[in-house]
């Protein structure tokens, strides 16, 4: 074999090299960058970013009045501030759903989440809460507490009929606990209900979110309106 032949060999080798690594798309995550995007909730991995990791108390006064972008501001000041990753995502998953926010506080009552969360830019309703199940999914306790299908029922119908005007108003606030006897837990919740945003309260709402003995959500009811 000649001095030339046994040079392209290597050049030969080297370009099949270089050939693979032009194919690859620009910017495409290592292995390495895989697993690591894999193992931070809310990411690849697909776990829940709801955490004590992602509280997040930060100034967020200059994204004020930037609607409807104010969650791409939020995302940009938490992450100037070195927030956690857990926190970003948390913000980005609560932006995604329309409601631009951060988790402000965190505790666990009997196996279940109880996240406190911030949304900053409402013009009323700044605080609300999440409860989140083992499987990471979150339920809001102040969304659609009493749906339209629910007012004829015999539980809320007699107190509606006295207060036609009347509807509940953010925030719910945890009014106690029950065990259940599958090992499950209850969480009660109570809205108050006014007739208008300044008004007095003219009742209150108690609604149950019961999750079983794995501390999976089972579903909610209404308990009472008087």
């Amino acid at each position: 074999m000649s001095d030339m032949t046994a040079i392209r060999l290597p050049l030969t080798v080297l370009a099949l090299v270089l050939g693979v690594a032009a194919c690859q798309p620009a910017g495409a995550p290592t292995s390495a960058e895989a697993q690591a995007a894999a193992t931070i909730p809310g990411t690849a991995g697909g776990a829940s970013p709801f955490s004590e990791a992602a509280i997040w108390d930060g100034e967020v006064d200059a994204c004020r009045g930037q609607a409807p972008v104010a969650d791409d501001c939020l995302a940009r000041a938490m992450q100037a501030a070195k927030a956690s990753p857990q926190a970003i995502a948390a913000a980005h998953q609560l932006g995604a759903q329309g409601n631009p926010g951060y988790v402000s506080a965190w505790r666990e009552q009997d196996g279940v989440g109880i996240a406190t969360i911030e949304y900053p830019f409402r013009a009323n309703t700044n605080e609300g809460t999440l409860l989140v199940d083992s499987a990471g999914h979150t339920v809001d306790v102040d969304a659609d507490v009493l749906p339209e299908m629910s007012r004829a029922d015999a539980t809320v119908k007699p107190f509606l009929d006295a207060h036609p005007e009347a509807t509940p108003f953010a925030p719910a606030e945890a009014s106690g606990s029950e065990a259940q006897p599958d090992g499950g837990v209850r969480l009660i919740y109570g809205t108050p209900m006014r007739t208008c945003h300044a008004c007095a309260d003219v009742g209150r709402l108690r609604v149950a979110y019961d999750f079983d003995a794995q501390r999976r959500f089972a579903g909610k009811q209404i308990l009472d309106l008087r």
